[in-house]
């Protein structure tokens, strides 16, 4: 078996063996993002991103089940239920029964949180143009579709 070189303290780590890895680089982009969202939203407001996600998809929908949000976070409904009783006990949500069946919940946005939503909105406008610098227009307008396709493969399938 051939020994592998050393690792120089102080130097950065050779990376060519999960460069070929394409999770490895949407980490790496994904550690970057979150970097950025830290200093501008998560901190400031403190709000976690699925938090913030939260706020801004009520603000747009109006209102939301909890069960819409689980389909469209990927997450548990345990899981929302968790983030929903956190942004409830901040005042930011309230649960209200659904009026055409008492037995469902609807999450709304309460004033404080339409108004926190909107800034937060605002902030993420411009937020990630540092991040993004270094990408034509044209390259972020393809970095986005060629997420949005990743996003919306079924990821167990086959390669083809």
């Amino acid at each position: 078996m051939t020994k592998a070189p050393e690792a120089r303290p102080g130097a950065a780590l050779d990376q060519s063996a999960v460069q070929h890895l394409m999770g490895y680089r949407l980490t790496l982009a994904e550690v970057a993002s979150r970097r950025v969202f830290q200093r501008h939203i998560g901190t400031p407001f403190k709000l976690r991103p699925v938090e913030f996600t939260i706020l801004v998809l009520l603000l747009g929908n109006g209102s939301a089940t909890p069960k819409q949000l689980a389909q469209t976070l990927g997450l548990p409904p345990s899981n929302v239920t968790v983030l929903v009783d956190r942004l409830v006990e901040r005042a930011l949500m309230q649960r209200e029964r659904s009026p055409t069946d008492g037995r469902a919940m609807n999450l709304r946005l309460t004033d404080k949180g339409a108004e926190l939503a909107r800034r937060v909105q605002r902030v993420s406008q411009t937020m990630e143009a540092g991040l993004l610098a270094p990408l034509s227009a044209g390259e972020r307008a393809m970095l986005a579709e060629l997420l949005h396709k990743l996003v919306h493969i079924d990821a167990d399938a086959a390669p083809g």
